[in-house]
């Protein structure tokens, strides 16, 4: 679920597109270990496969098409991975959660584009930079709208005690707490609230134990064994 679903290039670089389009070519259909196994069921396979055609009818182009997994494998349901070059940042596959094997990417000039166009998504869950300068993720740390961030990192989900969760204002994030960490713990706590007060007068001495405190007199009124309640154990 944590899976990268959009790729926002800022400036030309065919060499990293060249090169994505490569690793997902080289992936095979399969259950066994470095495959890629199925999708759970028709509607999941019907709906990617819809994402993908209406991303190509509007002009998008597939760099890498998974739909001739649908007729290679004849068990289960199978849609291969798909690369998706966008030119508007509007097409329902830069904005909906497929949850399939698709990629969207797009190509900004600016920063400032590729800021914008993370921030605008409804989903506010994670996002990753990917540079080899440390001032560079600084910026874009800073100006993320999620609530889980990654530098160099594909799927940037902290370990415990941190949790996972989406950042509130978004679509990403439900209630008060988050998924995993304190807020788990939070979630799954009853708190319970004891209030008490002791004083001298409950104190017998019947029990065979020290008395817990001493009953005290007054000043001057001790003749009349007046106790002094000062609460609480000292």
């Amino acid at each position: 679920c944590m899976a990268s679903s959009v790729l926002v290039i800022v400036g030309e670089n065919q060499t990293l597109l060249d090169e994505i389009v490569k690793a997902t070519s080289a992936l095979q259909a399969g259950q066994t270990n470095g495959k890629m196994g199925p999708v759970i069921d028709q509607i999941a396979k019907d709906r990617i496969i819809k994402y993908i055609t209406e991303a190509e009818k509007s002009g998008c182009k597939i760099l890498h098409d998974g739909r001739k997994w649908c007729n290679e494998m004849n068990e289960g349901y199978w849609v291969g991975p798909t690369v998706i070059l966008h030119e508007k940042s509007t097409d329902p596959a830069m904005q909906d959660e497929i949850f399939g094997p698709v990629l969207s990417v797009i190509q900004v000039d600016t920063w400032e584009e590729a800021i914008a166009i993370e921030n605008a998504n409804p989903y506010g869950n994670a996002a990753c930079v990917y540079t080899e300068k440390g001032a560079n993720a600084d910026w874009f740390i800073k100006r993320f709208r999620a609530a889980m961030l990654g530098v160099n990192i594909g799927i940037p989900v902290p370990r415990e005690p941190f949790s996972f969760g989406g950042l509130y204002g978004t679509k990403s994030k439900f209630g008060d707490f988050d998924v995993t960490g304190d807020g788990a713990m939070e979630f799954f706590t009853s708190r319970r609230k004891v209030t008490t007060k002791w004083t001298a007068s409950y104190s017998t001495g019947t029990s065979g134990l020290p008395n817990a405190k001493k009953v005290r007199t007054n000043g001057d009124n001790s003749k009349n064994n007046i106790p002094v309640d000062k609460a609480n154990f000292d």
